[in-house]
């Protein structure tokens, strides 16, 4: 399963960890092993000591996460407690590292007065999330604001990036670079002078109106087609309320899949197809899912 451990880094790994206590859907089996860094340091040591073969799962706050009820093989490295750092380095640039929650982000941009950077307060997850798929919420998307990046190999060996080693598009980032992950970014912004948490308030606002906030689900679940909205699709054709075992299409937003707290990741993933399903019937538009599902069925 690993290279051997170090004892200090043995008694800090957890086995068979349940996946459903890390995901915002509450669903997904057990990781083989779950760890914590402490900050970047202990995770390139920890890295180091792993073997080349196992396979490596980096979570943030797991809201863009389906894991299958067989759970994770290899392990699980959980960013959000250890790359918290988030700092203004000049007038315009602002350095975020990957554990940073979006909606911090967007809350202290406001407070130095810089932007466009308040639709990072409708993304639900961590700046590493947002950096691996290009996430956007209110017209706004995470690589337009991007001037480079850190990474990390398997050998915990920290990299450099230039943004033009990726291929970036819609919810969408391919890397030049394989076994490497996000740690942190270099953020570009605009001075606003008298800049406050009013628009901030008012989007956030707007959520709560239009999306089944506080509910079990993982926000939105497929890609909006080319000059259209999945959620119109899903509604036009008629599959909100549609459900599978305890996994429902929210009332509220159709392009939401809800938990009720009974919904296996069988039962979401099986609602994701027959939406799938049926709005090619209806529509023939295939969606693409949006959520980054993993893992092994039970």
């Amino acid at each position: 399963m690993s290279a051997a451990l170090s004892r200090e880094f043995e008694s800090r790994i957890r086995r068979d960890e349940p996946m459903a206590r890390h995901t915002s859907w509450h669903v997904g089996g057990p990781a083989d092993l779950y760890f914590e860094p402490r900050d970047r340091a202990d995770l390139a040591a920890f890295l180091r000591q792993l073997s080349p073969q196992l396979p490596i799962h980096f979570l943030g706050l797991g809201s863009n996460l389906l894991v299958r009820d067989g759970g994770l093989r290899g392990v699980v490295i959980a960013t959000q407690t250890a790359l918290r750092l988030l700092e203004r380095r000049s007038q315009e640039e602002v350095y975020c590292e990957a554990g940073v929650p979006c909606a911090q982000l967007a809350r202290q941009c406001q407070r130095w007065q810089l932007g466009p950077a308040e639709f990072f307060a409708g993304i639900p997850g961590t700046m590493g999330g947002a950096l691996a798929m290009n996430a956007g919420a209110f017209g706004g998307e995470t690589w337009r604001h991007v001037q480079g990046v850190e990474t990390i190999d398997r050998d915990g060996v920290i990299h450099e990036r230039a943004v033009d080693e990726f291929t970036i598009g819609y919810r969408s980032v391919r890397p030049r670079h394989a076994d490497e992950w996000f740690i942190a970014a270099r953020l570009g912004f605009s001075p606003r002078r008298g800049a406050g948490d009013a628009e901030i308030r008012a989007l956030l606002s707007r959520r709560r109106e239009t999306q089944p906030i506080g509910a079990w689900s993982c926000g939105s679940v497929f890609t909006n087609p080319p000059g259209d909205h999945a959620a119109r699709l899903i509604d036009s054709a008629g599959l909100k309320g549609l459900r599978i075992g305890g996994a429902s299409v929210s009332a509220k937003h159709a392009n939401f899949i809800i938990n009720d707290g009974q919904a296996t990741a069988t039962d979401i993933e099986a609602l994701i197809h027959e939406v799938q399903a049926r709005v090619l019937h209806v529509h023939g538009v295939q969606l693409v899912p949006e959520v980054h599902i993993a893992g092994e069925r039970r």
